[in-house]
């Protein structure tokens, strides 16, 4: 399934806070000085439209969340969703996350990184532009804190098998833990709007959980 045309939502919305671009950020940024309190930091790779975000932020006002989305009409749709929450401990930045992990992140400083529902690139010779490459998941494994944890979902799977492959080469993560689907206690009780789509129209999630070993 592809990307839906967004509405403009933003109007007169204050987003200088909640919206930040990958480029102003200078290499080896602790994410800390982003938020008003101090609190253990969660990041989204491929935030869309902002579901996942608005969601964890309110349930868990302890903790900072920090979207990663290249698109910024996407990344501009979820800041307004967090703006009208008022919520402080989540913001969206615009950018390549292969970027941002490589260069702006400082190592065992994250204590999960979510993946859900990344663009599958359908054709082979694309294959080399998804996110889930062994140069993203060394990433992934210098910037997660020990028993730090990886969350990948897909619709497809194809990719769901082939990024299991590239796990187990990855020895610093072990897994995977298996995910158990819970049912939505409303129309909005889930983790991503892709995965209200795909899971309305009685299609499969392929879900998994890894957890970064000390050492």
């Amino acid at each position: 399934m592809g990307r839906r045309a967004l509405r403009k939502n933003d109007d007169g919305l204050d987003l200088s806070r909640i919206l930040a671009d990958a480029e102003q950020f200078p290499d080896g940024l602790s994410m800390d000085g982003l938020f008003p309190s101090p609190g253990p930091l969660e990041i989204e790779v491929g935030s869309g439209k902002g579901l996942f975000l608005e969601t964890v932020s309110g349930e868990h006002p302890e903790r900072n969340y920090l979207g990663i989305e290249i698109a910024r009409k996407y990344a501009r749709f979820a800041a307004a969703r967090l703006a009208r929450r008022q919520r402080t401990n989540a913001i969206v930045v615009v950018g390549d996350a292969q970027l941002l992990f490589q260069r702006r992140l400082v190592a065992e400083s994250v204590e999960a990184v979510h993946v859900y529902f990344p663009d599958p690139w359908w054709k082979k010779r694309h294959h080399k532009r998804r996110v889930m490459n062994i140069s993203f998941l060394e990433q992934v494994v210098r910037v997660l804190k020990s028993e730090g944890e990886f969350h990948f979902w897909t619709d497809v799977q194809e990719y769901y098998q082939g990024a299991l492959e590239l796990l187990e080469g990855i020895p610093q993560l072990e897994g995977p833990f298996p995910v158990e689907p819970r049912e939505a206690a409303h129309d909005m009780d889930y983790r991503t709007h892709f995965e209200r789509r795909v899971r309305l129209n009685d299609e499969p999630v392929y879900r998994s959980r890894f957890v970064r070993v000390a050492g």
